[in-house]
């Protein structure tokens, strides 16, 4: 039997999930877009692939998944018919049709991820599921020249979680900076890479803003990446201030880093 694969843009507040892939402790995005497929194709079950895991509590702008269906629908219909059945913190914002061969993972170049820190001296509630809150004095010198050091290539080891299935923990990181965002008053982290490894940027940002605090060196990043030893590295932040904004399928997008 003939199938049609389509390609989807999917956004999603992660607040109330376990993560985007399914899991036997609460609710997932992945669950929840299964549901509304196999809602839509009349109880026949409908596997969605992922450009990669995200953990709870981390939002998505641009997160890209794969999926085939038996039958073709007009993108914009199956996107209309879908969106109809998902939960308002899930939304998809592109559909297309694919060639058979593409691979929401295993065909990506690269990921952009962001990280927003909120600067303001009391907690603000609007805000509390959305950034990292850390109102402290910090040297923005001292971040800035701790992340160009994670720029690269590098074996990651100490970046990166106990937990992971990854043997290979060698990766490229093209843009690690922070801007901040005089309107907000958060620091917004920016973070692009050839693939990032489990809980990767989250220890990136626990290690960097202590390394602004003061609590160590920006030369504390040459000495992670040369141990290659998790426990020596910084805390790992936060997962909701993590957002995963954009995944790259072409080379070209490394021309306008």
């Amino acid at each position: 039997m003939s199938t049609q694969r389509y390609k989807c843009l999917v956004q999603y507040d992660g607040t109330n999930y376990v993560g985007y892939q399914i899991q036997i402790n609460g609710k997932s995005v992945q669950e929840e877009i299964e549901k509304a497929l196999k809602k839509m194709m009349k109880g026949q079950t409908i596997k969605i692939t992922a450009s990669g895991r995200t953990d709870s509590g981390v939002h998505a702008l641009g997160q890209v998944i794969h999926f085939d269906l038996p039958i073709s629908i007009k993108p914009e219909s199956l996107r209309l018919a879908v969106n109809s059945m998902l939960p308002a913190d899930i939304s998809i914002k592109q559909v297309e049709k694919v060639v058979d061969d593409f691979h929401a993972r295993y065909s990506a170049k690269g990921k952009k991820y962001i990280y927003r820190v909120d600067l303001n001296r009391f907690a603000d509630p609007f805000k509390r599921f959305y950034t990292l809150h850390h109102p402290y004095r910090m040297n923005e010198d001292n971040l800035a020249l701790a992340l160009s050091k994670l720029e690269g290539e590098h074996d990651f080891t100490s970046f990166c979680s106990t937990r992971t299935d990854k043997e290979n923990l060698v990766r490229t990181v093209y843009v690690a900076k922070v801007e901040r965002d005089e309107a907000n008053n958060e620091l917004v982290f920016t973070f692009i890479g050839n693939g990032f490894l489990y809980n990767m940027i989250r220890i990136f940002v626990g290690t960097c803003l202590q390394i602004a605090d003061g609590l160590k060196k920006p030369e504390e990043i040459d000495r992670l990446l040369e141990v290659k030893d998790r426990n020596a590295a910084g805390p790992t932040a936060s997962g909701k201030g993590l957002y995963l904004v954009d995944v790259y399928y072409d080379e070209s997008f490394k021309e306008n880093l």
